[in-house]
């Protein structure tokens, strides 16, 4: 599509001082940005890295451990705020933006906007569903790892509002992300505050007594150690053929972290079989494959395991209190799967820990203490989910469909 008018090309929601006006236009991606390559970077610039989830940001933000000479330095591009870098993974991300001053390798093409308009607005465009299916429509046969070169992106038609519908889509958006942002700091607030109590509440290593005890138990004596295998009933999983479940079912079957779940509406495999199936506030545990180590607390009333899992049911006392328990050995299980050339964990190495327990009033105390936290996560978690789903529909509303128009 040229850059004529098309009365064709709005978006399926637009604000109301926009309605009925000028029609959105394409511009090829050379018009709307030029390639920069400069390599003359002021001293103590810091390296970027190039991600597909904060974008361009500097390497001592993140996790990132690759070393750089200063040899290597001097071939680096300086990217300045606002200019957009495409990665060798656009074509699965979309293209990058930079909220920083820095240099990134030379590997990269950088990209400045030249045209009116709103780097917010183009922040968010590049980096959709929509625009990412541009790409891979366009560049077919683009092999993994390959970059796509400014001449491939100057040939892309990219849909383009005026600049002030640009500003109001990039306002609207960018609020949402706050809204997202303040609620994943919520959501990791109440996680970070769940591992302190846990790691006060919980006795230490070698110890007998935590270092936090609610009012009423303060005064009750040392905490009694027994061993895991007499204090529980280890329920192996099964192994099923296709044949032995379905879509639909008597008892929800789960064979991993990727069908668990709480909900029934959102089971996709069922079966008849009544065997090695556990009951309501068992914990579950992967102990075979992808995600060993895995713990959560089933409110199912039946659950049939695969094979990759086991279901933990104590013999007496507060099932949701040696749940919280076996969270804290977490880190211990993944360890001790990852050792082995298939992942896996033995029965042995969960029924051999060693168990610190209070009295049956102080188990109940202190799991519904955690189990309440659990809950306000579950809720904060859920609300972060309905914005991100509310945000990805509001930009199949907000931004046209250049396919749709020209079919």
């Amino acid at each position: 599509m040229s850059t004529e008018k098309n009365n064709e090309l709005v978006p399926k929601r637009r604000f109301p001082e926009f309605r009925g006006k000028t029609a959105w236009i394409t511009w090829p991606g050379n018009k709307l940005f030029e390639q920069i390559s400069d390599k003359n970077p002021e001293p103590g610039l810091p390296v970027l890295a190039i991600t597909q989830e904060h974008g361009a940001i500097p390497r001592d933000m993140i996790d990132y451990h690759v070393s750089v000479t200063d040899k290597s330095i001097e071939s680096y591009k300086v990217v300045q705020v606002g200019d957009f870098i495409i990665s060798l993974r656009s074509f699965q991300g979309g293209i990058e933006y930079s909220q920083y001053h820095g240099i990134c390798s030379p590997a990269y093409v950088v990209l400045r906007r030249c045209a009116e308009g709103s780097d917010a607005y183009f922040k968010h465009y590049l980096k959709t569903d929509r625009f990412i299916q541009i790409l891979t429509k366009n560049l077919e046969g683009l092999r993994d790892g390959k970059m796509i070169s400014y001449k491939q992106f100057s040939e892309l038609q990219i849909p383009t509002p005026t600049a002030a519908e640009q500003q109001k889509i990039a306002d609207c958006l960018s609020a949402l992300d706050e809204l997202i942002a303040a609620q994943a700091r919520k959501v990791e607030a109440l996680k970070t505050h769940k591992k302190g109590l846990m790691q006060q509440l919980f006795p230490r290593e070698g110890e007998t007594q935590p270092l936090l005890r609610f009012p009423e138990f303060q005064n009750t004596g040392e905490w009694v150690m027994k061993r895991l295998s007499g204090l529980i009933d280890l329920i192996s999983g099964m192994h099923l053929s296709p044949e032995d479940y379905s879509t639909s079912g008597e008892v929800p079957y789960f064979t991993g972290p990727s069908d668990f779940t709480n909900d029934l509406q959102t089971v996709t495999k069922w079966t008849k079989r009544t065997a090695n199936v556990s009951q309501a506030d068992d914990t579950l545990i992967t102990v075979k494959g992808s995600g060993v180590g895995e713990i959560w607390n089933s409110t199912l009333p039946q659950v049939a395991l695969g094979r990759q899992l086991m279901a933990i049911r104590p013999k007496s006392g507060s099932s949701r209190f040696i749940f919280q328990f076996l969270l804290t050995k977490r880190s211990r299980f993944e360890d001790l799967g990852s050792g082995n050339l298939i992942p896996g964990l033995s029965r042995a190495a969960i029924l051999e820990l060693d168990v610190c327990l209070p009295p049956p009033d102080e188990q109940k105390r202190i799991a519904d203490c955690l189990t309440t936290l659990d809950t306000l996560i579950t809720a904060a978690t859920k609300e972060l989910d309905t914005l991100k789903a509310h945000k990805k529909g509001l930009i199949q509303q907000l931004f046209p469909s250049v396919e749709e128009v020209q079919a």
